[in-house]
């Protein structure tokens, strides 16, 4: 049983969000402001934690960065609307994907998930090294699923977990289109519904991200009605 930690200020967060978490399967504690779960991270580290960025006392980005100095624990932030900037600097400190506000919360147990399956990825590389686990070379793009790392002509470029899976879904065949509907089965379970839109704001943040890399980036193709294909360059 994986133990999560949720730290948010927000009441009715922690109550909701840790009923529906202890349902899957895992073990909460919750927290209602940083310094607290860093004094509690002091006596056991949680398997992943969930951060709000906005809190009293100590917010999540300091929490981030205190735990960053003894864990590489994996984090998720909840961010508002509003918090581009603030989910750049996170992902560069070291956090692991963002999900914001107002939020699904089947959509962040799946983000859970997801990241927890990377960590036993990881943690079984030292014994087996699959095809999926494998740094994947295409073109000018280099992706390490085991270590999450992602370059493109040697540059780094920080992703979070769906964007990566997104960009590995459409980088594994270069030139073969992928529907949304595709997209869709690669970034969420089955069981969550999320529409076009949300793929499309995917594929834009992206998009946008590889573009701050190099400013020319155009290997991720648009084709209208139908979904995107990849083309290596």
């Amino acid at each position: 049983m994986s133990r999560i930690a949720l730290v948010d200020d927000d009441r009715n967060i922690l109550t909701s969000v840790s009923m529906t978490l202890e349902a899957e399967g895992f073990e909460v504690e919750t927290y209602n402001d940083g310094q607290s779960a860093l004094d509690a991270f002091g006596k056991q580290l949680p398997d992943l934690g969930v951060f709000d960025i906005k809190m009293p006392r100590m917010d999540g980005m300091d929490l981030l960065q205190r735990l960053r100095q003894r864990s590489s624990v994996p984090v998720i932030f909840l961010t508002s609307k509003d918090d581009e900037i603030d989910e750049v600097l996170g992902l560069r400190m070291g956090a692991d994907d963002y999900v914001r506000k107002p939020f699904s919360q089947r959509l962040l147990v799946e983000r859970i998930r997801a990241i927890l399956r990377r960590q036993e990825a990881i943690a079984s590389d030292e014994t087996d090294t699959p095809e999926d686990t494998q740094v994947m070379v295409r073109g000018e793009l280099s992706m390490d699923p085991l270590r999450h790392a992602v370059k493109w002509k040697g540059r780094d470029v920080t992703l979070t977990v769906t964007e990566f899976l997104l960009l590995q879904a459409l980088a594994q065949r270069p030139g073969f289109v992928k529907s949304r509907d595709q997209l869709m089965d690669v970034a969420y379970d089955d069981q969550v519904y999320v529409d076009d839109r949300t793929i499309d704001s995917h594929i834009k943040r992206l998009r946008k991200k590889m573009r701050a890399a190099d400013p020319e980036f155009t290997a991720i193709e648009t084709l209208y009605g139908i979904g995107y294909r990849y083309n290596e360059e």
